[in-house]
């Protein structure tokens, strides 16, 4: 039997890391956990979360429809975009949205994190795409995340912030702090002259070990044809390189660089 005051004191816990971590400001951000088929916790709306606490919680269905909410609060805005993620990876049992400074900075600039820079981000992360900018609070975000949920565990939201998911509360909290870091770091080595990639053969062997601890999750180590193949994969390529030939594989990839160069 699922304590649920437990876990709304699970999610007030996380909501003030996000906040004194500087990953939200203000009322920003929303976090959710499912407790069964139709049944979420969630955030409220226009609360700060580092302030929160448990009778702050709503309870929503898989519609996000309130089944309870004490007087004076109502489920986040952006509920519907946790609900597509609950919809369509039945694996994930928690949804972590905030707007994490450099990882954020990345998504207004439209910069994927797709370098791979720091073998603890290959094997948590791969990759961290870009979803195309949504007006808040409509069908417009879930629709553009509902295309990377099933080759990822983490993404960037344009112009907005991020989202990281797992299987727990704590997991997609660590995704979201293991994103941050990786932007960070990714961020200061550009400042200090640009960094040094993990080359092709060490990414291989990364995505090997990971598939080794059988980590749970969506990531381009279990999902390239290529690496199911036993050929090198192409780092972040979401699955999307199909059985192309090599050189369909550099021109997709470099037509991508010259579209984020602007050319």
């Amino acid at each position: 039997m699922v304590n649920e005051y437990e876990i709304k004191k699970q999610i007030c816990d996380i909501g003030k890391r996000i906040y004194n971590k500087g990953m939200v400001a203000s009322n920003d951000g929303n976090i959710s956990v499912k407790i069964s088929e139709n049944e979420f916790l969630c955030t409220p709306t226009g609360v700060s979360k580092g302030f929160m606490t448990p009778e702050y919680i709503c309870k929503v269905d898989r519609d996000g429809k309130v089944i309870q909410a004490n007087p004076g609060f109502k489920p986040s805005s952006e509920i519907k975009m946790h609900m597509r993620v609950y919809r369509e990876r039945p694996d994930v049992n928690s949804v972590v949205h905030a707007h994490p400074l450099y990882a954020t900075s990345f998504a207004i600039a439209g910069i994927p994190l797709t370098e791979p820079i720091m073998p603890e981000a290959v094997i948590a992360l791969g990759c961290v795409p870009i979803a195309e900018y949504g007006t808040p609070s409509t069908e417009e975000i879930p629709d553009a995340v509902a295309k990377y949920l099933q080759h990822y565990d983490a993404v960037l939201l344009a112009n907005h912030g991020a989202l990281s998911f797992s299987d727990s509360l704590l997991n997609a909290y660590h995704k979201m702090e293991s994103l941050e870091f990786y932007a960070q770091l990714l961020y200061q080595s550009k400042v200090l002259g640009g960094p040094k990639q993990l080359t092709d053969a060490q990414v291989q062997r990364l995505y090997e070990i990971r598939r080794q601890f059988g980590l749970k999750g969506k990531h381009p180590a279990d999902i390239c044809p290529n690496a199911k193949a036993g050929k090198p994969s192409c780092h972040g390529c979401g699955g999307s390189c199909g059985d192309k030939a090599d050189s369909d594989t550099v021109a997709m990839i470099t037509k991508l660089v010259l579209e984020q160069l602007g050319k």
